[in-house]
């Protein structure tokens, strides 16, 4: 059993880029399914398929890396909120990542959003990591 499934979320992604590797497979959840269309909705990841099977099923996700210097598209991928110690944020509150360049993902009433998402909506929530 995994404690911190948003962090393995991460780090399987991190491990596959680092390795070179252009599929990866995660154990799927409702958050994680979530996760996987945001980046790709925000061009990170190549494409990605929920796959069904007895127990909770598999998201394979294709990594994107940049043709001309091999370097995978999502540079760093860090945790915020942890299970010891959680972040959260009113609308007003909501850090942008590297001037915009990157974005972070929120946990909010309103579901999983990205912080431009959350910020037009005028919600706050947990801030559970920033890519870029």
């Amino acid at each position: 059993m995994v404690t911190d499934p948003i962090a393995d979320f991460l780090t399987r992604i991190r491990n596959a880029q680092m390795a070179g590797h252009r599929m990866v497979e995660i154990p799927a959840s409702n958050l994680k399914k979530r996760m996987t269309e945001i980046l790709y909705n925000q061009g990170y990841v190549l494409k990605y398929k929920f796959e069904e099977d007895n127990k909770q099923g598999v998201i394979k996700i294709a990594l994107k890396y940049d043709e001309n210097t091999k370097q995978p598209a999502i540079r760093t991928l860090e945790r915020i909120s942890r299970p010891g110690l959680r972040q959260y944020a009113k609308p007003a509150e909501i850090k942008r990542v590297i001037n915009g360049l990157g974005i972070a993902i929120l946990s909010t009433s309103k579901g999983v959003l990205t912080d431009k998402q959350a910020k037009a909506a005028n919600v706050g929530g947990e801030v559970l990591c920033y890519i870029y």
